[in-house]
């Protein structure tokens, strides 16, 4: 018996968590300049951060030496959300707050569902403490809501929901997500991730932050790595009851969001030109890759964030063409989609530059 072997059972069946390839890591392995390298596999925003972070971040950098005060932060989400302060839980990217949730609720012993080819995080977090956790049947690649429902055991304490999903871009339309709510029982966590609710199309939106007051056992999720651009800053959040929002920070570890994030996150908020463009600037790329897929010939799955699914037949081999040409997107077989590969949308050069790399590689 090994010391390896005295650790949690639970803990050494996880699968590590396999991030999208660096690009200093692609120049070290095919010896190609940085400069020379397009990287579209982690929905990262081509803009950058917003000019009003850079600045914030800038003069943040005097006070560097001190623990952080999340009190700005936590007032500046309560106010753009309509909650109470004590209703907002900070995290180290949203994946953080996923996290706290998971360690608040499951345990060995205790379960939670969620979608085959969602978020590979919520298997993470879940296995992580022990929990069993149901895979429920894709409908469509997404969500099938009412398989999710049927999958709960009086065990369960936990369904895991993304909308829209990632890696596969599926959108759950707002009353139908509500009408779900509905029919779940109280004593269940239902935990809406919405990491890329700012890419919904304003007609499509809702203000599910209302929807607290209303199901109390509503925990939703939000990042400011995907269209406010500061994913190398890690900085999300949850919004709850003010009950679960408690036991959440019980768990949460006292400086989990520093200095840096908090000044970026708050200026970023107030950046909506910065947002505005983001939006249309995606909005402009979906459609040019879209047009390039189908001139390739390739199924894609429709998105509403700011990346799109598509089907390459081999996706590992096609994945490995593009890297040899200077290209990152991401491979799915992880998530069970073999033949599928998931792309981001980039700048018109860089989505240029994607769609002629996979004419070549196909």
């Amino acid at each position: 018996m090994t010391l390896i072997d005295k650790s949690l059972p639970y803990v050494r069946a996880i699968s590590p968590y396999l991030p999208g390839k660096p690009i200093t890591e692609l120049a070290r392995e095919m010896g190609i300049p940085v400069e020379n390298i397009v990287k579209l596999a982690s929905n990262e925003n081509p803009l950058g951060m917003s000019p009003k972070a850079r600045k914030a971040v800038e003069l943040a950098i005097n006070g560097i030496e001190r623990y952080p005060d999340q009190f700005d932060l936590i007032k500046a989400v309560a106010e753009r959300c309509k909650l109470a302060q004590n209703q907002v839980v900070l995290g180290n990217g949203s994946n953080d707050v996923l996290d706290l949730i998971a360690r608040v609720f499951l345990a060995p012993g205790r379960s939670a569902i969620f979608a085959q080819h969602a978020f590979a995080v919520y298997p993470l977090a879940t296995l992580s403490t022990g929990a069993e956790l149901i895979s429920t049947p894709a409908k469509n690649y997404g969500h099938d809501l009412n398989a999710m429902r049927a999958a709960i055991r009086p065990d369960t304490r936990i369904i895991w929901i993304a909308n829209p999903n990632n890696p596969t871009g599926n959108f759950l339309l707002y009353p139908e997500v509500r009408a779900f709510l509905e029919t779940v029982p109280k004593d269940i966590v239902v935990v809406l991730d919405e990491a890329y609710n700012e890419y919904i199309p304003p007609a499509e939106r809702a203000d599910t932050a209302e929807w607290i007051k209303d199901f109390p056992n509503l925990v939703i999720t939000r990042t400011f790595s995907k269209i406010f651009g500061l994913a190398g800053l890690r900085v999300g959040y949850a919004l709850a009851s003010a009950e679960i929002a408690d036991l959440m920070n019980r768990v949460r570890q006292p400086f989990n969001v520093n200095n840096l994030a908090i000044a970026a996150a708050i200026a970023a908020l107030d950046d909506h030109a910065f947002v505005a463009e983001s939006y249309e600037l995606n909005r402009r790329g979906m459609e040019q890759i879209i047009a390039g897929l189908k001139r390739l010939g390739l199924e894609h799955i429709p998105s509403h964030g700011n990346f799109i699914t598509f089907k390459a037949g081999d996706g590992a081999a096609v994945n490995q063409k593009l890297l040899k040409q200077g290209v990152i997107v991401r491979p799915i077989g992880g998530y069970g989609l073999p033949e599928w590969l998931r792309v981001t949308i980039g700048k018109e050069p860089e989505n240029t530059r994607f769609l002629e790399a996979l004419e070549k590689a196909l």
